[in-house]
């Protein structure tokens, strides 16, 4: 019985489970986004998260921390120079996970994760409020006067 042991052992030994955990991070790393089943996907999560809390001081211990679970130099390189810096204000949720669908051969639930400021449809989209007027009153824009633009007032000058 399984009683109290919270992760999933995804059917591998634990050797096995470390080599493809840290495989596919450092996948993640290198391509921001990857395809997987969910399983493995919930379980990289929870794999990947502190390795980018980790990164966000850029120091020698926490690098050779995350070495240690990665072994790859350039995938930590790859985390302190390029993905640390675009996590650096973010207090935690550094992946997202999205489900895509069924996989064709064996009808496994497939999922997209993702590091989420690596998203430029989300982070890019940034929604403008349309200005209201309150009370009658004429908005900001309105009342600045423009200057007509004259080739006399651009000689002149």
């Amino acid at each position: 019985m399984r009683h109290g042991k919270k992760f999933n052992h995804l059917g591998r030994t634990a050797s096995h489970r470390r080599a493809l955990l840290s495989n596919l991070a450092i996948s993640l790393i290198t391509h921001k986004r990857i395809n997987t089943t969910v399983a493995k996907a919930k379980a990289l999560q929870t794999y990947i998260e502190p390795l980018l809390t980790k990164s966000k001081t850029d120091d020698t211990n926490n690098r050779r921390v995350v070495f240690s679970y990665l072994q790859n130099k350039e995938a930590v390189t790859e985390l302190f120079r390029t993905v640390a810096p675009k996590i650096a204000n973010r207090p935690g949720g550094y992946t997202r996970i999205i489900k895509t669908g069924f996989r064709l051969g064996d009808s496994a639930d497939m999922a997209m994760i993702e590091l989420v400021d690596f998203n430029e449809i989300y982070t890019n989209a940034k929604v403008e409020k349309k200005a209201t007027t309150r009370r009658g009153r004429k908005k900001a824009t309105e009342t600045v006067e423009e200057t007509p633009a004259t080739p006399e007032a651009t000689e002149e000058a």
